[in-house]
């Protein structure tokens, strides 16, 4: 039988949204960092279901580790009147930095977490010491994500409509990952809970700009994740990072989708502590 997706804690924060979040502490000791983990878009995400393979490790490394669910996601609330923009993602994520009073931010960021990642630090560099991007949105312009067979699936039953089922959430999951055995009747069941508290606002509203002529202002190093058969965002924004970031490693997998941390999350888990652990931060520095 399924679990059902662990809730955490909350913030209330500006025009009474309250953002989830999962809060795990440094396994020993002061925290070496904070880790925020910045889930992607689609229906039924949630901080967990993108990152439970990850957020662990890091903990256990000596991070703390954030788990946050966007405006329109999880258990945050989901506002029925907003622009969900990337400056709208941004600004909650700002509010919430600055609730728990956090600095040396490493901002861990998959598809549409990717792009706020990125936003984020270019805000707010004094903030942001590493970022990891998983196949970000945000290096393209929208008709060119539009095109990929990944997104026509997400967008061609609204959510709520009697069409989009149980097994068209199973179907279109399965498109996230290279291997469809790694969708799990756990993730599905995941996803279908937390589907039945979405509104269909958050992707019919949804802009995010294509920020690939900002990649050189980036302050902080980068480490990017691609893989070769993904089907949301086209590889070419590996060549986007690499081209154009001053400080920036890039992994490109081969029977890998758009979800690095999931399919091999072993692998992403010692990369990014390699990373974060052998490369000096941005602005913010080193220290927490």
């Amino acid at each position: 039988m399924s679990k059902p997706l662990p809730e955490g804690k909350y913030a209330d924060l500006s025009d009474g949204l309250r953002l989830h979040y999962h809060d795990l502490a440094p396994a020993n000791g002061p925290a070496l960092g904070n880790i925020i983990l910045i889930q992607g878009s689609g229906p039924g995400a949630s901080g967990w279901s993108n990152f439970q393979h990850n957020a662990d490790p890091f903990a256990s490394a000596g991070y703390r580790v954030l788990v946050i669910d966007l405006p329109g996601y999880g258990f945050t609330s989901k506002p029925g009147d907003a622009i969900y923009s990337l400056d709208y993602f941004v600004g909650y994520l700002k509010q919430l930095v600055d609730h728990l009073a956090l600095k040396n931010c490493i901002l861990v960021g998959n598809s549409l977490g990717g792009a706020i990642a990125m936003g984020f630090a270019l805000a707010h560099p004094q903030l942001v010491s590493h970022l990891v991007l998983m196949a970000p949105g945000g290096l393209e312009e929208r008709e060119v994500y539009f095109a990929t067979e990944g997104i026509q699936a997400m967008v061609k039953y609204p959510l709520g409509s009697p069409e989009f089922t149980r097994d068209v959430l199973r179907q279109l999951l399965q498109l996230l990952v290279y291997d469809p055995t790694l969708v799990t009747e756990q993730l599905v069941a995941e996803r279908w809970q937390i589907l039945q508290l979405q509104n269909p606002q958050v992707l019919a509203t949804m802009q995010v700009p294509n920020l690939s002529g900002r990649l050189p202002e980036l302050q902080c190093p980068v480490l990017a994740f691609w893989g070769r058969e993904d089907k949301f965002c086209p590889i070419s924004g590996a060549h986007t990072l690499i081209n154009n970031c001053r400080n920036a490693q890039v992994n490109m997998l081969t029977e890998c989708g758009h979800w690095v941390m999931v399919e091999y999350a072993d692998y992403f888990n010692r990369q990014c502590l390699d990373f974060l652990q052998h490369t000096p931060g941005g602005q913010s520095g080193v220290h927490p």
